[in-house]
């Protein structure tokens, strides 16, 4: 499994206009192929500043969502949204902590 975090930070008067794209294409991005969770996160000491977090089944996965039709048009949607420029890391969970 792939982990993807995704931070984004955005024009302060952006925000709505972002959760409004984000509400649209959530529940299309999570029913493609090999999207097993997809969360949005805000920050809590800067409110524009959000980070996607993804499953994903393989990083081949990923890659064929980040060159469909959907990535690219509601990449083009939000590009215009961001403050500054994206920040993308890909990770593979190494350890687990139990619960007590």
């Amino acid at each position: 499994m792939l982990i993807r975090i995704v931070r984004l930070t955005l024009h302060p008067d952006k925000l709505p206009a972002f959760l409004a794209l984000f509400d649209q294409a959530a529940p299309k991005v999570r029913r493609f192929p090999g999207c097993r969770h997809l969360e949005l996160w805000q920050s809590k000491d800067n409110p524009g500043i959000v980070i996607s977090y993804s499953h994903w089944d393989s990083a081949s996965d990923l890659e064929r969502y980040r060159q469909s039709d959907l990535f690219r048009d509601t990449w083009a949607r939000a590009k215009p949204l961001f403050a500054t420029p994206a920040e993308a890391f890909s990770a593979e969970r190494v350890r687990t902590v139990a619960e007590n």
